[in-house]
């Protein structure tokens, strides 16, 4: 037993049996002192279920939301190592197994942050830093972060069900998405986190499989047009949100371009159609400001006409683009004196896209012959027009009637040859056609081969500019 007594005013504690005296201060700092032991659920001193420690103020403890704030602040520094950190990432070239370690680590960092920093600021400036990062990450090519971190984390605030799922009701949809109306501030971050989320899906699977090669990748590919298609619908008739239905119809275009490259033109003609028609129903859209992508969405419906072989309703389709493009252009005449030459230029390469798709048939359909009609012979042999004037042959003709110039002729030539149904520039055996045909065929090369020879003469301008039209056709 220890014992114990007063000295100097000091209370002192001698161990009994020799043991060491433990009121000495020296004893003190020579052994450590014993932790606490966790205490128990039961103990008073345990936290309560439901207990949390104190929480850091708000950000708006220290005033207005915005910079200068120190949580706004020290939120902004943090995003911006991360950002960093990842786009140098990007660039570094780092082994597969290191770069998907380091691209964890940012994953982690990025989600510390979003949980350290939501309950420190109001949610309208949470939510516009997620979508901000979100296209961020989208710019550096980090889709599945960007989708899971970003807009996914978003839209959790909504439901648990899964946007997929909802795909085909608008009624449901409108519930789910925006059970406060379409005014409500929210409206336009919801609209762009499910348009976002859809393009990241898309490059998701580029990634995994570029030439789509797989069912399930086509499958998504087609439930993430099926998605964007109904969002559109549900912000069309909102004026306000015309910007989304313009993203929307690039968005479609890009995946349905793809499609098409890989033979699926008869499923993704719905969605262009749609994206076309959008532009026409969108008020703001309808300016010239935004013709030459209308065109381009024309051209792109007609050549998957021609691709399903019906190149009647490609030609049909695109002469109805050529009258919309029209009444555009009487409109703006009206509204104003004078057109500038830039304008000038947007009308003439709109008209130049659907007079190409009006041509792509008809140079073949007005040679072709009609049952139980006669007609005459009229073959020019090409050896003999080679030493004429332009226009030598029929096809020149019709070239030089529909085109006011050498680039234009060139194009439409082009495009005439690549006519999927025909197989001229692709690598397949030639689909037997009639005698015209076959003129027209050699005529449109022969005409090919004396703008060639004549654009060789003076410049090579005109063919980089006959080119990059083809590219952007449609």
């Amino acid at each position: 037993m220890p014992s114990y007594s007063l000295e100097g005013g000091a209370l002192l504690v001698s161990a009994g049996s020799g043991g060491t005296p433990r009121g000495a201060p020296w004893a003190a700092r020579a052994r450590p002192q014993a932790r606490s032991p966790c205490p128990l659920l039961g103990d008073a001193a345990a936290p309560r279920p439901g207990r949390r420690m104190a929480e850091p103020p708000a950000a708006a403890f220290y005033g207005a939301v915005e910079p200068g704030n120190p949580v706004v602040d020290s939120l902004e520094a943090e995003l911006r190592d991360v950002l960093g950190f990842l786009r140098r990432l990007r660039g570094a070239g780092e082994a597969e197994p290191q770069r998907h370690d380091l691209q964890r680590r940012g994953a982690n960092t990025l989600f510390n942050i979003w949980n350290k920093y939501k309950p420190r600021l109001p949610d309208w400036y949470y939510n516009d830093k997620l979508l901000k990062v979100g296209d961020s990450l989208v710019q550096i090519k980090e889709y599945k972060l960007a989708l899971r971190q970003c807009y996914g984390r978003y839209l959790q605030q909504f439901s648990s069900v899964n946007p997929d799922d909802v795909t085909d009701d608008v009624h449901e949809f409108k519930s789910t998405f925006f059970p406060n109306g379409f005014r409500d501030k929210n409206a336009a971050f919801t609209f762009h986190a499910l348009q976002e989320r859809n393009v990241c899906i898309y490059q998701m699977v580029c990634s995994n499989d570029r030439n789509l090669q797989n069912q399930e990748s086509l499958k998504t590919c087609f439930n993430v047009l099926s998605s964007l298609r109904l969002t559109m619908q549900v912000a069309l008739p909102q004026e306000n949100f015309c910007w989304l239905i313009y993203n929307g119809t690039i968005h479609i275009y890009t995946i349905c371009r793809h499609l098409m490259m890989i033979g699926q033109s008869a499923k993704v003609l719905e969605y262009l159609l749609w994206a076309s028609i959008c532009m026409e129903l969108s008020i703001p859209l309808l300016s010239v400001h935004y013709l030459t992508w209308r065109a381009t969405l024309y051209a792109a419906v007609s050549q998957c006409y021609f691709d399903c072989q019906a190149g009647i309703h490609g030609e049909v389709f695109a002469r109805r683009g050529l009258i919309k493009i029209d009444e555009l252009k009487q409109l703006e005449n009206i509204s104003s004196s004078q057109q500038n030459s830039e304008t000038r230029k947007i009308f003439r390469e709109a008209t130049l896209k659907m007079s190409v798709m009006i041509f792509k048939r008809a140079v073949y359909e007005s040679r072709r012959k009609t049952k139980n009609y006669f007609r005459p012979k009229l073959r020019v042999s090409l050896k003999e027009a080679q030493n004429l004037s332009w226009p030598r042959t029929t096809t020149e003709r019709l070239l030089t009637e529909m085109f006011d110039c050498t680039a234009a002729q060139f194009l439409a030539i082009l495009e005439a040859l690549s006519d999927s149904s025909r197989h001229v520039l692709r690598p397949a055996p030639p689909v037997p056609d009639e005698i015209e045909i076959r003129d027209v065929i050699s005529e449109l090369f022969f005409a090919g081969l004396e703008i060639l020879s004549e654009i060789a003469k003076c410049s090579s301008l005109q063919v980089r500019y006959t080119f990059k039209n083809r590219s952007e056709m449609w």
